[in-house]
């Protein structure tokens, strides 16, 4: 798409001046625009409230926290898995260092916790097996037994465990012990193993619906629906799940151009391109 037309629409999805909605926060004319959000109800129109684009060489720890370095499945978490490579990619890898496999985590806690909305990720997945890469939300209730999921539930928005064109979304709500509840959907998307692709959760107050590349894959209301705020996690995991990872050439990575967080708010529908 021409860089004026991709302009127009990034207007067009971030709401018009005047229109009464919150000031939208500023994309760089250079990312593509959110093209593949869902069509806005009927007299609303999708917010930019949240983003990172991963410019620069460094993580934006106002945004994001990493990990604390410890024991992980059977890895280790450390921020030297950890990068950003100056193209506006966030890279998470899988690292052998003095017989011990390292990856690792960043999680927005304390710096943006958020109820409800559209969630949105575009990533390059990982090539090698033994390490899976996951795209979170977390909240302290998750942990609470009693309301069903509606006091907290894991929604994990993606996770990329095999290295074929299958993809994961699963809910955990209730616990991790003996009280525990789950429920989840395995996605076969062509071409999903190599490129970039779009992988979103549009969270409502009675269901999640789930996509890739625009396109609707899985849509519940397990759990009862979440109506508390979670904080988001991308994450990379050493563990059998994924394969052996002694037969993997390391290091290896998965990137992320951007995290990017929607609201609905009052005004108009967004036009088609």
């Amino acid at each position: 798409m021409p860089r004026a037309a991709r302009l127009l629409l990034l207007a067009a999805i971030l709401g018009c001046v005047g229109c009464g909605a919150p000031r939208p926060l500023h994309l760089p004319a250079l990312k593509p625009a959110s093209e593949l959000l869902p069509a806005a109800p009927q007299g609303k129109t999708w917010q930019l409230v949240w983003h990172d684009e991963f410019d620069g060489v460094s993580l934006d720890t106002t945004k994001w926290d990493f990990r604390p370095e410890g024991p992980r499945r059977d890895g280790w978490w450390t921020k030297k898995a950890i990068a950003v490579d100056g193209r506006g990619h966030l890279v998470i890898s899988a690292l052998k260092e003095d017989g011990k496999y390292l990856s690792g985590c960043v999680v927005t806690t304390g710096k943006f916790e958020h109820a409800f909305g559209y969630y949105e990720t575009r990533v390059q997945f990982q090539k090698q097996p033994g390490h899976w890469s996951a795209f979170w939300l977390q909240c302290g209730g998750t942990g609470t037994v009693g309301d069903e999921g509606r006091d907290g539930t894991e929604i994990d928005v993606w996770e990329k465990p095999t290295l074929d064109d299958q993809i994961e979304h699963n809910l955990h709500w209730d616990g991790y012990g003996q009280e525990h509840k789950h429920a989840g959907y395995k996605a076969t998307v062509p071409g999903l193993s190599s490129g970039w692709h779009t992988i979103a959760m549009w969270w409502k107050p009675d269901e999640y619906v789930f996509l890739v590349d625009g396109r609707e894959t899985w849509r519940t209301s397990a759990g009862g629906v979440s109506q508390v705020r979670e904080y988001m996690m991308l994450s990379n995991e050493i563990g059998t799940w994924a394969g052996d990872i002694s037969r993997a050439k390391l290091p290896d990575s998965f990137m992320v151009d951007y995290v990017r967080v929607f609201d609905l708010v009052d005004g108009n529908r967004r036009p088609a391109p």
